[in-house]
């Protein structure tokens, strides 16, 4: 039987297109690929986990990601989804954009990685199983890529046309969305453009209207390759505007993203090693206001910041057989600069760096081996990373008053800069399918370094790297990097009628970088970041800290195929993450959760009817002040119709019965428009159709 992954997106034949080699590689013991846009790949080792025709429930990928084992999704905002996997979010996360990794530009994560892969340029998110092989980079926990359409070479010297194009309308917020690639290919050179374009009013609820999630977002580029000196020379360039566009969790929305990529690689074999090597670029730009998408404030308190991130980044690797297997090393490395700005465009008197300069350098080295260890496959990793950091002056403005002054020269004279040496090692094993049946076990230790916004925090802000909790925080200079223990185990079943991936996982992470009291007598304003945060809104700030932590759960996909054209396909999701220092819970962990699609599939068409459980989460964060929320179950139906080869039409209604949900990991709003209460959780979006249509040729 056929494993399906519940992805919530059409699917459309390949034509022209081939899907990436991440992908078509990829081992199913160790990888989920979600095939966005795309026929099921037919190889040894993919599993075919791909989707079926799901709702069209956002232009986020994070969506995506949220139907799968481990997945959820953090909602700060239409185009600031972030994916969670079991339990861990953020930085945390291993996350790449076609294979390129980067720093987002905002304090808050209004641009999480894959706010910068628009559901109509992705072919496939490749999910990293558990942990990140050490030959992606580093990460505290689970990785995936988001892989971006591209035409393919072709196998004449005769130049082919293709293209792969996707349009989607959803009635809950009259959004449109719609882009792809277009281009054509040779067996020596390819060339593609790539462009798209989202837009959304407020989303609709049963009780009214979800201010402050209106969004717009444009893509445009080209990825283009040539075979040259026996090897491959590819480049790809793009620019995202991401203009107004919606936070109702956090004080401010975002006014622009502008956002440039631009990757040269070059993969050839040398002595029968395979080499490839790369660099890579990002720079985001970035502006964010509290007054233009929701109600101004008085005067004295506008606020509008600016600030901007550039990654510049590059790898070496080369993969060859060895010691029985293959051994791939490599060496890799980026350097960070973040900068941001704070005015008062009220008050040229008003200005502020809350985070000045900051620099942050790493260069990396890695070794991974796979292949047989007894009964066992098994892949091997090291890798080993030199991080090191600093920040430049703060600078303040004379309308700003005495206290932050203070607080700007204290950070100034202080010893800013550091290095730390980091070791990730990584073993997983799993048996060969005998019967349908293979054992996987992981074992892991992965670290990962403090964010700039934790670390470089001096003065008491809101920014708290996507959080979204309300609270104001202070950095530490002197955190220590996380460090995770991490054990897995399950096995993947599949016979001609039925499927079931079941997985048990615990990670005990030692110096997890969390919230905790400013000092020992909060409410009490007797330090001057006290003082501070008070005159900011809120008396009891909270300081960055390293504290014990651990995550642990089980999760599942699984399926069942009855005579005839009826099947079955769930997703069952259980995580809990706790304080081990104190009797308190992490803040921000998805509630167990479960997915069930029953389908009809016929010839050449389907229709899915779902039903998504989520439970009341009561395990919550005394320390982030976290609010419990109530479980809910919504009902959805669609259906998909190959209507001729290259044309496919996914049409569906989400929410069936327009129910109020409150998911755990929807933020409290903050927006005064609307029909939300200003402090109560964000809504889910009610009652709505949607309709897509994807071509290719």
């Amino acid at each position: 039987m056929k494993l399906h992954l519940l992805s919530g997106a059409g699917l459309i034949a390949l034509g022209a297109f081939a899907l990436p080699a991440t992908a078509q590689d990829s081992e199913p013991a160790l990888q989920d690929v979600i095939i966005v846009t795309g026929s099921r790949p037919v190889t040894a080792t993919e599993s075919a986990i791909a989707p079926d025709a799901g709702p069209l429930t956002g232009g986020d990928v994070t969506y995506l990601t949220a139907r799968t084992p481990g997945g959820a999704r953090i909602a700060n905002g239409e185009l600031s989804g972030q994916m969670q996997y079991r339990g861990l979010f953020g930085e945390r996360l291993n996350l790449r954009v076609d294979g390129q990794r980067l720093a987002s530009g905002g304090p808050n994560l209004m641009d999480p990685a894959f706010h910068y892969a628009p559901a109509p340029l992705v072919a496939a998110v490749v999910i990293d199983r558990g942990v990140s092989p050490v030959s992606e980079g580093p990460g505290l926990a689970g990785g995936a890529d988001a892989v971006f359409k591209k035409v393919d070479f072709a196998d004449s010297a005769a130049a082919e046309f293709g293209y792969d194009l996707s349009f989607g309308a959803r009635s809950v917020n009259d959004s449109f969305s719609g882009g792809g690639v277009i281009g054509a290919s040779t067996d020596s050179w390819r060339f593609n453009v790539i462009g798209s374009w989202e837009e959304g009013d407020d989303t609709e609820y049963k009780d009214g209207t979800i201010a402050g999630t209106a969004f717009e977002r444009g893509v445009f580029g080209l990825s283009a390759g040539a075979k040259v000196a026996g090897g491959t020379l590819s480049l790809d360039a793009r620019r995202q505007n991401t203009g107004p566009s919606g936070n109702p969790p956090f004080p401010m929305d975002i006014r622009y993203f502008d956002t440039d990529f631009a990757r040269l690689a070059y993969d050839t074999e040398i002595g029968g090693a395979r080499v490839s090597a790369e660099v890579h670029y990002t720079d985001v730009e970035h502006a964010m206001n509290n007054f233009d998408q929701r109600p101004a404030p008085p005067m004295m308190n506008l606020r509008e910041a600016f600030a901007s991130a550039t990654t510049r980044g590059a790898g070496l690797k080369a993969g060859f057989d060895a010691l029985g297997g293959g051994l791939l090393i490599g060496l890799d490395g980026d350097k960070v600069d973040h900068n941001m700005f704070i005015v008062n465009p009220a008050n040229a008197g008003f200005f502020v760096t809350p985070f000045p300069h900051v620099t942050e350098d790493r260069f990396g080295a890695f070794a991974e081996w796979t292949g047989a260890l007894g009964p066992f496959d098994s892949e091997l990793g090291l890798r080993l990373d030199r991080n090191s950091y600093d920040a430049g002056d703060a600078v303040l403005g004379p309308a700003l008053p005495a206290m932050p002054q203070m607080l700007a020269m204290q950070f100034n004279t202080a010893d800013r800069s550091g290095e730390e040496m980091l070791a990730d090692v990584v073993a997983r094993f799993w048996t060969p399918s005998e019967n349908g049946l293979s054992w996987r076990v992981t074992l892991a230790r992965k670290q990962q370094m403090p964010g700039y916004i934790q670390r470089y925090g001096w003065l008491p802000l809101n920014a708290s790297g996507g959080l979204a909790d309300g609270n104001i925080y202070v950095g530490d200079l002197t955190l220590d990097p996380e460090t995770a223990w991490i054990a897995e185990a399950g096995f993947d079943f599949a016979t001609s009628d039925m499927y079931a991936r079941p997985t048990v996982f615990v990670r005990q992470v030692d110096d997890y970088i969390q919230g905790v009291p400013f000092d020992d007598t909060p409410g009490v304003l007797n330090t001057p970041q006290e003082m501070v945060a008070n005159m900011n809104g809120d008396p009891t700030p909270l300081r960055w800290a390293n504290v014990d932590a651990r995550l642990y759960g089980f999760d599942m996909d699984f399926g069942y195929d009855f005579t005839g054209p009826l099947r079955i396909d769930g997703v069952l999701n259980y995580v809990r993450g706790e304080r081990r220092d104190i009797d308190d819970n992490l803040y921000r962990v998805a509630a167990h959760s479960l997915t069930a699609d029953l389908t009809w599939e016929a010839a050449v068409w389907s229709a899915t009817f779902e039903a998504r459980a989520v439970a009341e989460q009561n395990e919550v964060s005394a320390t982030n002040s976290e609010a419990p929320s109530p479980g809910y179950v919504v009902l959805s139906l669609y259906g998909d119709w190959q209507v001729k080869d290259g044309v496919r039409l996914s049409a569906g209604v989400e929410n069936l019965l327009d129910q109020v949900t409150r998911d755990h990991l929807a933020g409290y709003n903050r927006n005064g428009f609307g029909d939300v209460a200003l402090g109560s959780r964000v809504p889910g979006a009610g009652r709505g159709a949607f309709i897509r249509l994807s071509v290719t040729g």
